[in-house]
């Protein structure tokens, strides 16, 4: 027992971030990456090797990630992280006696000494970083896993690109092509007459019940489309400001094969202020940098009009929601669409047609 040591009773295990350093971090994903390498000295700095011990040394054994400093400890020398210290009420939770206000300076010192391998290593990722900065650097790593670019539904699937496709293929169903070019027809529909469409007979349209009247849309290649047309401030809407949307089905419906690179198709309804818009855009699968190196056309027309839109695919970095809220795609409202159909103006037929290429 410590001298002067109080027992304090036992608290629940808590998940912790880092805020000293501005690095939020989980189980899997703060815990030190183990190497295979023997400890070396490069400039005075030890590479972490699974067998020396230190990195159990450095978990928090409330939360399991990595500390940083200050690190904590109590009187009989059991440390924790200073986020865990709160949470567990000032009494250490392996031998339940008061933490008080001791830091373990030699730990963060042996800390500070480390150089490590990013968790990333095996996507591709071989570079040595210091301890402190390790976590910050695997946040923005090029190499880190993608997140899964099908915004139809909520999809936590993480993976490199080959995984993801596969993935959109093979789960979403989602089509692929091979070509630079694209040309899809957008009709209205009964629901009812839409393929695989109960769906929207569920969650969608129990969700909807209190907006109002809507028009349903469907893709000719099964797509389908809902557009509110007037919606009420109900509490659970939230759409004081800007926009009204909904998801649809299809809104990663189309992976095209260009330049031996991926691309999702993606085509939109909201609401922008008062006014039912279509959006459509494109996202490169891959990181920012590599979808600089290309550029689209968007054309979308009928009646003899056009509407036409030049920009450069986003990255999936960037979510769905992120590049919709850009307005960085080809938008035409509703009205204009209606106008380019033709006829009475009551049924929507437009063409939207595309193009990849890659800048020289």
């Amino acid at each position: 027992m410590a001298p002067g040591g109080r027992i304090c009773k036992e608290v629940p295990e808590s998940h912790s971030m880092f805020s000293d350093y501005g690095i939020a971090t989980s189980n899997g994903e703060s815990k030190i990456s183990p190497s295979t390498k023997t400890p070396i000295v490069p400039g005075g700095k030890y590479v972490f090797s699974s067998t020396t011990g230190v990195h159990d040394l450095l978990e928090c054994p409330v939360c399991m990630s990595s500390m940083y400093p200050p690190i904590h400890q109590c009187p009989n020398g059991h440390t924790l992280c200073s986020d865990c210290k709160a949470r567990v009420h000032n009494c250490c939770p392996t031998c339940r006696y008061e933490l008080g206000n001791i830091r373990c300076l030699a730990l963060e010192k042996v800390a500070e000494s480390l150089e490590l391998p990013c968790r990333h290593q095996a996507l591709g990722c071989h570079d040595i970083f210091p301890y402190y900065s390790k976590l910050q650097h695997e946040q923005h790593c090029r190499y880190r896993p993608y997140n899964c670019p099908y915004a139809g539904s909520e999809c936590s699937v993480t993976g490199d690109i080959p995984i993801l496709v596969g993935h959109l293929k093979d789960d979403h169903k989602v089509d692929t092509h091979d070509g630079c070019t694209f040309n899809h027809r957008y009709v209205k529909s009964n629901p009812q007459e839409v393929e695989n469409a109960t769906w929207m007979l569920t969650d969608l349209l129990n969700n909807m019940a209190c907006l109002g009247s809507y028009d349903i849309f469907c893709l000719a290649d099964d797509v389908v489309v809902v557009i509110v047309m007037e919606y009420k401030k109900y509490e659970y809407v939230k759409t004081a400001s800007s926009m009204l949307w909904f998801a649809y089905r299809g809104l990663a419906r189309k992976v095209f094969n260009c330049f031996g690179r991926q691309f999702c198709l993606h085509f939109e309804a909201f609401q922008m202020g008062m006014a039912p818009v279509y959006m459509a855009f494109l996202r490169f699968m891959g990181d920012e940098d590599d979808a600089k190196k290309f550029s689209y056309s968007l054309e979308v027309g009928g009646n003899g009009r056009k509407l036409m839109w030049q920009g450069v695919p986003r990255s999936i970095r960037d979510s769905h929601r992120k590049v919709r809220d850009s307005q960085d795609g080809l938008i035409i409202q509703r009205n204009l669409a209606l106008f380019f159909s033709g006829g009475d103006r009551q049924e929507l037929k437009l063409r939207v047609t595309g193009r990849i290429w890659k800048e020289q």
